[in-house]
């Protein structure tokens, strides 16, 4: 009993924390991008991946809460078929928006001098068309899921695994290996490019630490410039995608090895992938420090609105 009240408690916590962070966030670069002379690429990414986080939180996190406080069964079909496959293309696009984000900032600090300045975003539409591809393509990936969830409320004898209100359903071993093969495809592509750009920003990183060692004021060394503090809490975004990712990947090779208790890893397995959504907006807002300076003046206009009308 005590365990089914903190895992309530932990659902109920991520969705709820996760949902209003990364609507903190999207409302703060959505007005930055509004009221900016300048539309930056890394604001629009931004703005992208919180809005991605809120799909998979909503889809699985929310579901997932009344789940666990069990609340009567409200999906059907069709309702079950939505939001497995919204989580799922969400997540995916996630993976992507993450790897974007990482190339376009270490793009974004690399020298003059290099030749991936030419990569550059000459503007923030040119980030567009990216968005577009991969909510296509990890739609394409997840077409079996159409076929293969379905509502608990149906008595269907070929049930997999799930939660109490979807199922999965059996699918051919020829399905199941394509499937699998793509998301292992477009994985590998998106987190080598990830990889790959972030050992290029720390790479950098550590030029310009060894560079201001040398600098005669000691001052200076604290004179971090923006792009690169901006690199600083991207890696630092990425190391935490990196260790949800993992962590899914040994609870998932666990669940299909059936080594510990199935229901066990399932909800572990959900609260990592709800996790990435729910803690990605804390390093976002630290990462803009305008973002609680902006929360705060809000709060001293309605302190000051308050007072007035207490004044009347």
């Amino acid at each position: 009993m005590l365990l089914k009240f903190i895992k309530q408690i932990v659902f109920l916590f991520m969705t709820v924390f996760g949902t209003l962070g990364n609507i903190s966030v999207s409302v703060n670069y959505m007005i930055t991008w509004c009221g900016g002379p300048e539309k930056k690429p890394i604001h629009l990414i931004l703005i992208h991946l919180a809005f991605t986080n809120i799909v998979i939180l909503l889809a699985k996190g929310l579901q997932k809460t009344i789940e666990d406080f069990g609340l009567r069964n409200f999906l059907d079909d069709i309702g079950c078929k939505i939001l497995i496959y919204l989580s799922r293309v969400a997540r995916g696009v996630s993976i992507c928006t993450s790897s974007l984000l990482t190339v376009v900032q270490a793009i974004i600090i690399s020298p003059r001098t290099s030749g991936w300045r030419k990569l550059r975003p000459q503007s923030a539409w040119h980030i567009l068309p990216f968005f577009s591809f991969f909510w296509i393509l990890n739609a394409l990936i997840g077409m079996n899921l159409i076929h293969s969830v379905t509502s608990a409320s149906l008595n269907i004898s070929e049930l997999k695994n799930g939660d109490n209100y979807c199922y999965f359903m059996q699918e051919s071993q020829k399905t199941k290996w394509i499937v699998l093969s793509l998301m292992v495809l477009r994985d590998a592509v998106f987190q080598g490019a990830m990889g790959g750009a972030s050992g290029y920003m720390v790479l950098l990183l550590h030029q310009h630490h060894q560079h201001v060692l040398h600098l005669q004021n000691a001052k200076l060394l604290y004179r971090t410039p923006p792009e690169l503090r901006a690199a600083q809490s991207v890696l630092f975004l990425m190391l935490c995608f990196v260790f949800f990712y993992l962590a899914d990947c040994a609870f998932s090779l666990l669940l299909s090895l059936s080594l510990v208790d199935e229901s066990l890893i399932l909800n572990c397995q959900d609260l990592i992938i709800i996790g990435y959504a729910t803690f990605s907006p804390v390093v976002l807002i630290h990462r803009d420090r305008l973002l609680p300076e902006w929360w705060h003046a809000q709060w001293e206009k309605l302190r000051k609105f308050i007072s007035l009308l207490s004044v009347q």
